[in-house]
């Protein structure tokens, strides 16, 4: 890990990221393409020293609350997490200042700040986003090998519905040849109806390569799946949306299912939903005056 001084923390959209590069290890990650022009060793975690101080700075400026998000490049919940803290600090100033929070992690760390996600809900809206990509334990331990497991995960999911938290899967990627089956698709979602989210994000049935995790991944799939590579090449070429072959039948699974149980499946209303900024406070100080 490495120490860097940064001028800024939040996005015009409201995002973040409190460190740069991650340990997971996931064959497929989109962050190590090189059109983010991360300048160091990905595994070498870039800490963003100021991170936190800059974020208060932030929010004691900001005019109207709003929801924070951060994950999109890093998982905030990476194990160097339990050593620096940042997440938990930035969760902290988040319920300080009364802003709403979303992120998104594939770690069941998340459970060590049970008791801010629960505090941040109550004031506004705190909404956790578990990425899902297989339900076979074994497959998950070689395309994903530094992160809590399938299972796990969907533990958390559970507690988080137990503790009134909504959540928000993301159903994806999913690798051709490798885990584009019915069976998967069907299980991952069994468990997203059993714990209740709110919604699940799907792009299709497929995963994107662009230049950095392309190399990546085909590096990794020569030593875990031998000759899979060459498959790749020969079905998609240069192709930067690598769709399933199977990608028609299996949506409609995933439209059908979600739609039978009550699970939001239109990317643009979860955006939308991850967006929108409540105050719960409000409802209450309302509800005081109307009582007789």
């Amino acid at each position: 890990m490495h120490y860097k001084k940064v001028k800024g923390i939040l996005s015009s959209s409201n995002g973040m990221n409190l460190y740069r590069g991650c340990t997971h290890g996931c064959i497929y990650c989109d962050s190590r393409s090189h059109c983010y022009h991360m300048e160091h060793d990905f595994e070498d975690i870039e800490i963003k020293e100021n991170a936190i101080e800059l974020l208060e700075q932030t929010l004691k400026r900001k005019r109207s609350k709003c929801m924070l998000s951060t994950g999109s490049m890093t998982d905030p919940y990476i194990p160097l997490e339990n050593e620096i803290g940042y997440m938990r600090k930035a969760l902290s100033l988040a319920y300080k200042y009364g802003f709403g929070f979303t992120f998104i992690t594939k770690s069941n760390r998340v459970l060590r700040d049970l008791d801010l996600l629960k505090a941040i809900n109550d004031k506004t809206k705190c909404v956790v986003q578990m990425t899902l990509t297989t339900y076979d334990e074994d497959l998950c331990q070689m395309i994903e090998p530094n992160v809590s497991t399938t299972r796990e995960r969907v533990e958390v999911l559970k507690q988080l519905r137990d503790a009134d938290i909504p959540t928000v899967v993301w159903l994806c990627p999913i690798l051709p040849f490798i885990n584009d089956t019915k069976e998967n698709i069907i299980s991952i979602l069994n468990d997203c109806i059993e714990a209740k989210v709110y919604g699940v994000i799907c792009f299709g049935m497929g995963l994107t390569l662009r230049e950095g995790n392309r190399e990546y991944f085909y590096n990794q799939l020569d030593h875990l799946f031998p000759y899979m590579k060459e498959k790749y090449i020969r079905t998609y070429g240069n192709q930067y949306q690598l769709y399933s072959l199977k990608n028609h039948q299996l949506m409609e699974i995933f439209h059908q299912m979600c739609e039978e149980h009550g699970i939001i499946h239109d990317n643009k209303q979860i955006f939308e939903y991850l967006k929108k900024f409540e105050d719960k406070t409000k409802n209450v100080q309302l509800s005081l005056f109307d009582i007789d």
